[in-house]
């Protein structure tokens, strides 16, 4: 490889640490991953020495913080290759980025009859405000079944499309099965026939090169914890032309141009979607995120996952009474043991100092499309794991296999 792995997780220091008297093997990173010392760094140093609020005051602190606020803006546009700064707007996470989307776009561009086409495979985040859009404008949601491989059906996707389809909103991981979805397709249906599309991007970002440009879609959302950067901070990236004609989503201080008791005008963007004080030291820590990640070599860190990945698939594939769900592509593997309940599995892991996570993994509708009311076991890898870490979770599956 082109790169240390022992001298890269030296950068990380929480992995260093001993979890019930084991080395940590955190296999949880679809949840959030871990922070490289730029980041804390980079959270320490805004706190002591640059806290103040962004915009508008005179004074130095101000100007610092504002410079460094605006400066990770940038960096975020740049990473996603967004067209400028301007269409990056800061939310508390992909969460968030969603409702801004669907209260602001599809709350006041969608009306009784329209289509929202989701897929099986969507996270709760991406199903339950456009469940919220239907309700209160009568639009319909329909949803793109899986294959028998538990990937999204493209040929039944294409015949839900239509002239009265408005939006498409898909994610490009499943955060469930590690699946990649042909989101380039999708898009490409949905442009043909005038729909708007959005991208949950939130499981993408840590694994691979995004370029909205070229997937040509309209909005892409992702979360910060999930690219080595801070919680409560996350990005929405929209055009231009949808951004401007969206009325805000909150009012208050920060978005507004000018307000009287008879009117108020709002800024322009990206302001007009950010109300109060924003998380301003989320947005730098993000930054320093976007640093770290953008100074390695990302062909050989995804190289380098994909063995990993690779390892544990062919591991968990000797074990005949383990079954992995799906086809597995990036980060997440999805997998049962006979007999064991996947809560009892990951108690006996952690006793291990091995981190995994159970059950719905927020995505209920494939969890009762896959007939797993139990949801799952789901090991998630990041670069900054290691051959050695897998080879703990295939250990301690065997030995709570032995348990049981």
């Amino acid at each position: 490889m082109a790169f240390d792995i022992q001298t890269l997780r030296l950068d990380f220091p929480a992995l260093a640490q001993s979890v019930n008297d084991h080395p940590l093997v955190y296999l949880d990173n679809a949840a959030t991953t871990q922070k490289p010392q730029i980041v804390l760094d980079a959270l320490s140093h805004y706190y002591q020495q640059q806290n103040a609020n962004v915009h508008r005051a005179a004074h130095a602190l101000s100007g610092q913080a504002t410079q460094a606020f605006e400066g990770a803006r940038s960096k975020v546009a740049r990473f996603i290759n967004a067209p400028e700064a301007k269409q990056v707007i800061w939310t508390r996470g992909t969460t968030e980025a969603i409702n801004l989307v669907a209260y602001s776009f599809g709350m006041h561009s969608l009306k009784a009859g329209d289509e929202i086409i989701l897929s099986t495979l969507e996270h709760h985040a991406n199903i339950v405000p456009w469940q919220q859009v239907a309700a209160a404008t009568g639009a319909i949601i329909k949803v793109i079944p899986l294959t028998a491989t538990a990937e999204l059906d493209l040929a039944a996707a294409a015949t839900l499309f239509s002239t009265r389809t408005k939006l498409l909103a898909i994610g490009q991981v499943s955060n469930a099965l590690g699946v990649i979805n042909p989101i380039k397709e999708l898009i490409a249906m949905a442009k043909a026939v005038n729909a708007v599309t959005l991208v949950d991007g939130a499981q993408a970002v840590g694994h691979m090169p995004v370029d909205v440009q070229a997937l040509d879609c309209d909005f892409y959302v992702f979360s910060g914890h999930k690219l080595f950067g801070p919680t409560g901070i996350g990005v929405l990236y929209g055009k231009r032309h949808l951004l401007e004609q969206m009325p805000p989503w909150q009012t208050g201080g920060e978005m507004i141009k000018r307000v009287s008791f008879a009117r108020t005008s709002f800024g322009e963007l990206p302001f007009k979607f950010e109300a109060g004080t924003p998380n301003i030291a989320g947005a730098i820590g993000l930054g320093a995120a976007i640093d770290y990640v953008s100074a390695q070599d990302r062909t050989a860190l995804a190289e380098h996952e994909q063995q990993l990945m690779q390892q544990l698939l062919t591991g968990l594939a000797a074990m005949p009474d383990v079954h992995v769900i799906g086809r597995p592509a990036v980060g997440a593997v999805s997998f049962l043991v006979d007999d064991v309940h996947p809560q009892d599995l990951a108690t006996l892991l952690d006793m291990q100092g091995i981190a995994v996570r159970t059950g719905h993994h927020c995505a209920m509708p494939l969890m009762q499309a896959l007939g797993l009311e139990q949801g799952t076991i789901r090991a998630s890898l990041a670069f900054y794991n290691t051959a050695d870490d897998v080879a703990a979770l295939l250990a301690g599956i065997d030995k709570a296999r032995e348990f049981f």
